[in-house]
């Protein structure tokens, strides 16, 4: 199984940038799908990005589309969400998820507030 980890929450202003990391252990990392996903206050968890095993092929939620970017570090076994042009509703506890044939492996989450 893959161990799921993630890091670089914080507060930001709204305009400003933050990159998310994933620690993502585990000798098959790179036969996994990676995801990103949010959930705000109240609300259910929403998907945001995806990116596919081979690095190649990405999927964006509409709403961060062109702001957000996914990328992965097979060498270091992390995946990343660059989110640039932050608004106050993109806060929300940010979650990263791996997936190969089976149940989905969750990380603990990550706090993301973005003021005014």
């Amino acid at each position: 199984q893959v161990q799921v980890v993630e890091s670089g929450g914080g507060t930001v202003q709204a305009g400003g940038s933050l990159t998310l990391s994933c620690a993502a252990s585990g000798r098959t990392f790179s036969r996994y799908v990676m995801s990103w996903f949010r959930q705000a206050p109240g609300k259910g968890r929403e998907f945001v990005a995806t990116l596919s095993a081979s690095g190649y092929t990405t999927n964006y939620a509409d709403s961060v589309m062109g702001r957000f970017t996914i990328s992965r570090d097979y060498a270091k076994n992390l995946v990343y969400l660059q989110m640039n042009s932050l608004k106050p509703e993109d806060t929300a506890v940010y979650y990263c998820r791996a997936t190969m044939n089976s149940s989905p492996y969750w990380g603990q989450g990550t706090q993301v507030t973005v003021s005014s």
